[in-house]
């Protein structure tokens, strides 16, 4: 299960009820934040999620709207030295243009009391941990090197109490082992091999996140199946020629690429303040009827086939 939390839902500048671009995405302890817009960093205090293991930022692509918050966050992350390390994902270009607001505006020259590493991206799995991969791919958008992030837990086998029940597997380590897929020596002297207690591989759960895009060709394969896919939408169809011209998409053609690709549930957000929100629902619901629009704040909880707004819990700071 995947959680994200939309900190800032607006396009290009803020608007009264909406910040600037960035999302945390989080699995079990595992937290990333997804572009910086600025004001960021009181977003994420008003949230109530704080500050505790956001150690992990990604950067779809180098514009100001997607990085400047970046500056005040960091140089809060140095005053108070919360973070003993943060990690920047990010595109040749982007990581540039943010490693000159770090060093060239906020630094100046200082040392930062936390370790800085920067990960320049190529297309391909960027994270890999037990039970779930962080995997980049390009998108095309205004200035090179822009990227989008598929979320995709690994398959499993799930475990079958009623047939632990069966054999008389007790509750403790033993029924720990064959969850994790090792066989296990019962106190009565029994050998349990996982495959006795294990239901069918499962696919894991996939969330896809596309930042600013102008197109939706290159995007099929990566979206298709996808339980959730949150994606930029701009501007409505009767502004297409200006999507076009700026490389963004409208609310119809989001839901179309949803629709072809089987995606389960779409989220749009970077919405701009020309248009009033049920517009941009009515737009896409028209296609893709399991569509919401996403408002700061908001949080979703990513299954299997399942998307349910939940009420976000304070952070234990």
């Amino acid at each position: 299960m995947f959680e994200i939390v939309f900190l800032g839902t607006s396009a290009s500048a803020p608007s009264v009820r909406r910040g600037l671009s960035a999302q945390v995405v989080t699995h079990d302890e595992y937290r990333f934040l997804i572009d910086c817009g600025e004001g960021t960093q009181r977003q994420i205090l008003q949230s109530g999620l704080g500050f505790k293991r956001l150690n992990r930022i990604l950067i779809t692509h180098g514009h100001l709207d997607h990085i400047l918050g970046l500056a005040g966050l960091i140089s809060t992350f140095s005053r108070w030295e919360m973070i003993e390390e943060l990690e920047i994902y990010g595109g040749r270009w982007a990581l540039e243009r943010v490693h000159d607001l770090i060093y060239g505006i906020v630094l100046r020259g200082a040392e930062s009391p936390m370790k800085l590493t920067f990960h320049e991206i190529q297309p391909g799995v960027i994270l890999e941990a037990d039970d779930f991969s962080v995997t980049a791919f390009p998108v095309w958008h205004r200035g090179p090197d822009c990227y989008g992030f598929l979320f995709n837990e690994k398959t499993r086998r799930p475990f079958l109490p009623e047939k632990a029940e069966a054999l008389a597997i007790p509750q403790g380590p033993w029924r720990r082992d064959l969850v994790a897929g090792k066989p296990t020596v019962l106190p009565d002297g029994r050998t349990i091999q996982p495959e006795q207690v294990l239901g069918e591989e499962r696919p894991g759960t996939r969330l896809v996140h596309i930042g600013d895009v102008g197109r939706t060709s290159e995007l099929l394969e990566v979206c298709r199946n996808a339980d959730t896919l949150v994606m930029e939408s701009t501007y409505l169809d009767e502004d297409a020629e200006m999507a076009r011209r700026f490389a963004h998409m409208t609310a119809r053609s989001a839901a179309e690429l949803a629709k072809e690709a089987n995606v389960k549930h779409l989220i749009l957000t970077h919405i701009s303040r020309r248009y009033r929100e049920r517009e941009v629902a009515a737009e896409a619901q028209a296609v893709f009827p399991n569509t919401y629009i996403a408002r700061d704040f908001d949080a979703y909880q990513v299954r299997r086939e399942e998307c349910v707004r939940v009420k976000l819990e304070p952070s234990e700071e």
